[in-house]
């Protein structure tokens, strides 16, 4: 379990924090990164942060992270503005892809002392075990190290800052497979100790999609999704069949892609399916399975297509 300690001012950091976003704008001179954004994010719940290149899921983070100041709206971390709030932003980690934590001329080792120095939640013990898991090495200097190794000390400080708020921002895309999954271990070992709130921006959706219990996609700074995984999965379904039997059954769905192998169709098709239907495709010899959260994000945030209602899915 985390143990809590007192910070500078006294204060005992919280488990997990509450976001809440208000009606967010950022630019960047004539370029509008987030526009109107609103969302809420309670603590202690793991978030997949979704969006093509562009979309602007790393401008959210840097203003969640106080990094950057919001030209217009509100942005609250446990009831907060976080901009230049010393004492909430102790309590938020974000490590970038870049691994761009302390001074590339400073060793491993000194870089760790000071992110011991900057989070009064920091463990020294894990951050040693996990120096070793990942192989980063203690005496090199940061500017030294591998994109591989780079990213690794940026997930050690990530997890060793063991922060309310936890922020990952495509952190894990230097790591090899074995290393991603060791984060991924990792991660849910400590949500699961001691519950935070943490968002993972990733493009390797299917590969990270078991860590998220909500999902947020993002398109062109604004909000198009935000649900519970399972329950976003559940709205998208692959029938796999005869052809015939296939158009009779999907007909009047709204229909996001379809394949084709000879006389065998593959549709997949957005919105619940009920008992009936279910028992209905049986009949009909059809097979339905779960669409991937890939697929339909891809298709969500597809230039092509409508832009979706209010409810998530697709006009």
């Amino acid at each position: 379990m985390t143990r809590a300690r007192v910070d500078a001012e006294g204060t005992v950091p919280p488990v997990t924090v509450d976001v809440e976003v208000r009606q967010l704008r950022l630019s960047y001179g004539r370029t509008v990164a987030l526009d109107d954004l609103s969302l809420s994010l309670p603590g202690g719940r793991v978030y997949g942060l979704l969006g093509r290149n562009g979309a602007g899921k790393t401008s959210l983070l840097s203003v969640l992270a106080g990094f950057r100041r919001a030209s217009a709206g509100e942005v609250l971390v446990s009831g907060e503005p976080v901009f230049e709030n010393s004492r909430i932003t102790r309590q938020v980690c974000l490590i970038r892809e870049s691994g761009d934590v302390g001074d590339g001329d400073d060793r491993v080792k000194e870089t760790l002392d000071i992110a011991r120095h900057l989070r009064p939640s920091w463990d020294a013990e894990y951050a040693r075990r996990l120096v070793d898991r990942f192989g980063v090495p203690l005496d090199r200097k940061v500017k030294d190290l591998s994109r591989g190794q780079r990213s690794a000390l940026g997930i050690v400080v990530g997890l060793a800052s063991r922060t309310p708020l936890l922020m990952f921002d495509e952190a894990h895309l230097g790591l090899d497979a074995p290393s991603r999954e060791a984060f991924q271990e990792e991660l849910i070992a400590e949500v699961g100790a001691s519950p935070r709130t943490v968002v993972v921006s990733t493009h390797l959706i299917e590969e990270q999609a078991p860590l998220f219990e909500e999902v947020l996609i993002l398109d062109r700074g604004r909000l198009v999704v935000q649900e519970e995984t399972d329950t976003l999965l559940a709205r998208g379904t692959t029938v796999t069949g005869h052809a015939a039997a296939v158009e009779t059954f999907t007909a009047g769905m709204t229909t996001l892609g379809e394949r084709r192998l000879g006389r065998t169709v593959e549709v997949t098709v957005f919105g619940d399916l009920d008992d009936a239907d279910r028992v209905r495709a049986g009949q009909a010899g059809l097979d339905l399975t779960p669409m991937a959260l890939q697929d339909l994000f891809i298709h969500l945030t597809d230039p092509d297509v409508h832009r979706t209602d209010p409810d998530g899915g697709p006009r």
